[in-house]
């Protein structure tokens, strides 16, 4: 309950111990004597989406990441208003932190089934995008909300690479 009041004990549970452990638990069967079998999580996430023509592995991979980072994002008394470099590019990109904090409600919020919502940065500014692979142009790079359908993941986006970084 070290979450609460954002996350209730029997939310962290169910997506810790059901969702993220069954990732988990199923891409290690699935990988297991295969080509992909000792690879780092995220080779295996990049291997098996196969441009786009997804492998068996590639869900489990990517929502075990997911999750992942997920979690990482988290700690008791965490979250409010982010300071230093971050706060200066969200109210830069955004106009403010009560701005962006709306964008990334309705991005995460309006996500039609299963998926994510990301803050990622295209290498210089920062906005709400509404596509799995929005495309930056050299004029216009920014800290960026993307949303995502089920398990695709910025690890797959094909700028993620040269241009996006996770924040």
């Amino acid at each position: 309950n070290a979450l609460e009041p954002h996350m209730s004990k029997d939310t962290l549970e169910y997506h810790w111990g059901k969702h993220h452990r069954a990732y988990v638990e199923n891409l290690n069967k699935q990988i297991v004597g295969t080509e992909l079998d000792g690879m780092s999580l995220e080779d295996v996430i990049i291997v098996s989406y196969n441009k786009g023509n997804m492998l068996p592995p590639f869900n489990n991979a990517a929502q075990a990441w997911n999750h992942e980072f997920f979690w990482e994002s988290m700690k008791p008394g965490g979250g409010g208003k982010p300071s230093g470099e971050l706060l200066e590019l969200i109210e830069r990109d955004f106009g403010s932190f009560d701005r962006f904090l709306e964008e990334f409600k309705s991005a995460a919020a309006t996500q039609f089934g299963s998926g994510w919502a990301w803050l990622a940065y295209k290498a210089n500014r920062l906005n709400v995008d509404n596509a799995v692979n929005p495309f930056p142009s050299e004029k216009d790079k920014k800290l960026v909300v993307v949303k995502s359908p089920n398990a695709v993941n910025p690890l797959v986006w094909d700028y993620s690479v040269s241009n996006f970084s996770l924040c």
